[in-house]
């Protein structure tokens, strides 16, 4: 079974992630909020420290596959899928990609290596790439900027969590929020759909065509029978309800509830995953600023494949309790009761944590009052540099999407 993640915290087996590449290199001031960026990550450091990253889940058992290599992979697989691949990218890539397609489709297939091609599609195509050709485009040529990108550099992709993500034995292919990050989601379909790894043996539980925003960063697997989704920032009500449609629909699927848990639509909090993750059996970190507003719902399988909602009254701890059939839970609070440092160390992905087994956890290193508040409720803190990488607001979580995971 190529995926089998039916817990938070189950052993990790086998996890996706991507190496940060040139795209951080063409993140440039004046397109850091279109690219969903604050500050530009300074990419020899952000590599090395993404390298420790993927030292210690491997120290702990798991087999990492990167994103880029699997996509390399699936155009090997599949005669004539490096030219498809290369016109679906070009025509979602926006009009002035489309303006060049010819050019640009020139240059990715002349790459050596399906690896390269792939690389480069992530890293993007500056103007200054392109030959001028003032009898095509005469104004364009005398009047661009010569640092406008051609094909826009995809930053985001270092945080593997959100494009696709895995439920059980399936996956939903999510429909991303921002424009800026809606081509990341085409490397998770072709793997999906054609590495032989992947190809017929995967459920799919959401399509990347869906009019309605969904993110793997607000989808939790809780348990066989029971996944958490986040109505956040970049995840709409309508996405979990067709999620839940289609989940309950497959009759091998063990879910049969969801917990739509609606958290502030604000950046700090873009998804669940940065207020709240699972790090053992009954314990979970949170950002303590949610809980006044939260609000769950409760969904199950309906009459005639519809469902039915109610709202649950009860507080965060006692509704994860019943889902995980535990007698209490724990919510160890970011920052712990100093208000100042839990609003820095949330800012920073202090409640983003990615477990390894029950009780094991990777966490940021800068996050020190939080880190020792969660060693001392017994946890083995794992601690990784994140100088850099934290300069894209995501954590080990964000930055992570296991493919499979033992039983607890």
């Amino acid at each position: 079974m190529p995926i089998c993640v039916n817990s938070e915290i189950g052993s990790l087996k086998k996890v996706l992630l991507h190496r940060p590449g040139r795209e951080l290199e063409y993140l440039v001031p004046g397109e850091l909020e279109r690219l969903l960026f604050d500050d530009i990550p300074y990419l020899a450091v952000a590599r090395r420290e993404h390298d420790t990253f993927a030292r210690i889940l491997r120290d702990q058992g798991a087999e990492v596959v990167y994103l880029e290599e699997l996509m390399a992979e699936t155009l090997r697989a599949v005669p004539g899928l490096r030219d498809r691949f290369v016109r679906q990218f070009l025509a979602e890539s926006g009009g002035t990609a489309r303006r060049y397609a010819d050019e640009l489709y020139e240059m990715l297939m002349a790459e050596e290596s399906d690896l390269a091609l792939v690389e480069r599609t992530m890293s993007g195509v500056s103007a200054a790439a392109l030959p001028d050709d003032g009898a095509k485009s005469p104004l364009v040529s005398l009047a661009k900027n010569r640092r406008r990108y051609i094909l826009d550099p995809i930053p985001n992709l270092y945080f593997t969590r959100d494009p696709f993500a895995c439920i059980g034995r399936g996956a939903a292919l999510n429909s991303m929020y921002s424009a800026t990050r809606r081509r990341e989601t085409i490397y998770g379909e072709y793997i999906l759909r054609y590495h032989p790894d992947f190809a017929g043996k995967v459920p799919l539980y959401f399509d990347r065509d869906y009019p309605f925003s969904i993110e793997g960063g607000d989808i939790f697997n809780l348990s066989r029978k029971v996944v958490a989704v986040g109505i956040s920032q970049r995840t709409t009500p309508e996405a979990v309800e067709t999620l839940s449609a289609r989940i309950f629909a497959d009759e091998e699927s063990s879910v049969r509830r969801v917990l739509a848990l609606d958290i502030p639509s604000l950046r700090a909090f873009m998804h669940l995953d940065t207020v709240l993750t699972q790090v053992d059996r009954d314990k979970f970190t949170v950002h303590p600023e949610i809980l006044d507003d939260l609000r769950i719902y409760e969904i199950v399988p309906g009459e005639k494949g519809g469902l039915r909602v109610r709202e649950r009254r009860e507080s965060l701890e006692r509704v994860l309790a019943e889902a995980l059939e535990v007698d209490r839970v724990t919510l160890i609070r970011c920052g712990g009761k100093d208000s100042i440092a839990s609003e820095r160390e949330q800012w920073n992905d202090g409640s983003n944590t990615l477990c390894l087994a029950p009780g094991k956890i990777v966490v940021y290193d800068r996050n020190y009052v939080t880190n020792q508040l969660l060693r001392s409720q017994g946890l083995e803190v794992f601690e990784m540099p994140s100088s850099e990488l934290s300069r894209g607001r995501g954590g080990p979580r964000c930055m992570s999407m296991p493919l499979q995971r033992l039983p607890v």
